[in-house]
């Protein structure tokens, strides 16, 4: 029984290389194919420029602040737009562009998170569902069916409404809503792969269920994933924005994009940059990354030229 055993696993490794060997073999020209076909779609490159730069914001933005984000300046209050201050001053004289720069991170930060957390999970419960079926296919799509009732930002309301305010509430209101988009997507994905031959191959020669899952039939599935990912991503910065702006999200003190919104409504006549930075700083943001996420999901669909 044991030398039976090691050869049908010796079986199993074989195919495994072979099939990791041939994918190896032909990486390299597909990723030159999608750059070369990536580069096609200028409004998908401006996207992905921009979003290496937000990133790279929220990594160095509060040491390239010319401020300190939290320095009160009662003399230069609600001061427009100059040469000493960029992005003006707002009510308390603090620097808008530091404040922006330094705010970076944190909303950045939170809606990514979310985001990856929710991910996670989600593809999880997809995989699952798609390979198991039955009871727990059900439970899964019934579950999401109950979540994607409700709009986004009114699910992530009554979340925050009952958990209370906070930033932790706010990642935890935006990974809920996040969830049932990557299991039904990553659902219908594991489905198509599950028929492929190779797949349909290891499992006859005696492969766990857990390699199946996560070595034949994920990879299989990461397409669609990645494009989801990259899209959703403007959705939650949107919510956890909307959320500090409607005073359940981050203290409005701090930094954060949403909040700098919601203090600076108040002084929509008397200083109205305090509202237009901001929001175009949202507004810029939540675009480069949907740009990206269509011109990936372009990119990666082979009927597209």
């Amino acid at each position: 029984m044991s030398n039976t055993s090691n050869e049908q696993t010796k079986t199993n490794n074989s195919f495994e290389e072979n099939f990791i060997d041939e994918n190896v073999a032909a990486k390299s020209s597909r990723v030159k194919d999608f750059i070369k076909k990536f580069m096609k779609r200028k409004t998908a490159v401006v996207g992905f420029i921009i979003m290496i730069l937000l990133v790279f914001l929220a990594l160095f933005g509060e040491y390239l602040a010319p401020y300190d984000p939290d320095a009160y300046d009662y003399v230069n209050m609600l001061q427009g737009p100059s040469a000493e201050h960029w992005f003006g001053t707002d009510h308390y004289g603090r620097d808008i562009l530091s404040r922006l720069l330094a705010g970076t991170r944190l909303t950045l930060g939170v809606s990514l998170s979310s985001v990856i957390v929710g991910a996670a999970l989600g593809t999880v419960l997809g995989l699952l569902a798609g390979y198991y079926g039955g009871v727990i296919e059900m439970l899964v799509m019934r579950g999401s069916d109950v979540l994607f009732s409700f709009p986004d930002i009114l699910l992530a309301i009554a979340i925050v409404a009952i958990l209370g305010p906070g930033i932790v509430n706010v990642f935890i209101a935006v990974m809920v809503f996040t969830v049932p988009s990557f299991a039904r997507i990553m659902r219908s994905a594991t489905l198509a792969v599950k028929g492929s031959l190779y797949v349909e191959v290891a499992q006859s020669l005696g492969c766990k269920d857990g390699r199946l899952l996560f070595v034949h039939i994920f990879p299989g599935t990461i397409q669609s994933l990645i494009v989801n990912f990259t899209m959703r991503i403007g959705s939650a910065i949107m919510a956890a924005s909307s959320l500090s702006f409607l005073g359940f999200g981050a203290n409005v003190t701090d930094p954060e994009w949403g909040a700098m919104l919601s203090q600076g409504r108040t002084y929509l006549n008397t200083a109205p940059h305090m509202v237009y930075l901001p929001g175009l700083v949202i507004f810029i943001t939540v675009l480069a990354f949907n740009l990206f996420g269509d011109g990936l999901r372009d990119t990666l669909d082979p009927k597209i030229k």
